[in-house]
């Protein structure tokens, strides 16, 4: 499977059953001998007709608690690649911290790494934002055993691939980090909240994202709840 990306990515293919986000956590650190070092921008990723999943390498300039917001980023890059590859209709939201769901049931999750020790104030020397999502069931599973989980093949995406997910996901993700550094974070947790179904916004109930820290703050009736990333 080969790749159409911004040249801003460096794609390393995997093979079936190898992790995108142990991987890019490997290949990160500008240390070591060449074949072991990437960089930012090194993607990693792995496709089957079942499954797809990327992880790409990033240098934040933010101490890592500001830094922590890029998940919210990941996560609307991959809500915007699956409306645009999908149909219109299907809902694409997320329950915290970033679990992705697909007309109402789970079919994959986005991740964010740092390195080991890394201290919230200070800047890390790289992250790794990944994603996997569920492309469709193995031939003869049986969906009403499992309805709290789904899959893209089964909520309307014709035959959905592998490499148009993580190029739409690349795209997106370059279009908002772009628009994080325009606008700053209030338009991140803006467009992540809209998504977000869980925990529900409710009558009374405000949620927000901790531009210092990416946690999610719940505040109803004068009590406060802090949800960590």
């Amino acid at each position: 499977m080969s790749l159409q990306l911004p040249s801003l990515f460096r794609p390393v293919p995997l093979r079936e059953g190898q992790d995108a986000m142990a991987m890019a956590c490997a290949l990160a650190p500008e240390v070591g001998p060449p074949a072991r070092s990437r960089g930012a921008g090194t993607l990693c990723y792995c496709g089957t007709p079942l499954r797809v999943e990327a992880a790409v390498v990033l240098e934040p300039e933010l101490p890592l608690g500001q830094a922590r917001l890029v998940l919210q980023v990941g996560a609307s890059a991959l809500a915007d690649a699956l409306t645009v590859l999908g149909p219109p209709e299907v809902p694409i939201t997320f329950r915290w911290p970033a679990e992705l769901y697909v007309n109402g049931a789970r079919a994959g999750r986005v991740a964010l790494v740092a390195p080991e020790g890394s201290a919230e104030g200070e800047v890390p020397e790289w992250l790794v934002l990944g994603f996997t999502c569920r492309l469709a069931f193995r031939e003869g599973h049986e969906g009403g055993l499992t309805p709290e989980e789904t899959a893209l093949a089964e909520e309307g995406f014709e035959q959905p691939d592998a490499a148009a997910v993580i190029e739409s996901w690349a795209r997106h993700l370059m279009a908002g980090l772009d628009e994080w550094q325009a606008r700053g974070p209030r338009r991140v947790a803006e467009r992540f909240l809209a998504r977000l179904s869980e925990p529900a916004a409710a009558p009374g109930l405000r949620r927000g994202l901790d531009p210092a820290t990416g946690a999610l703050i719940l505040e109803r009736g004068g009590e406060r709840e802090v949800l960590a990333p």
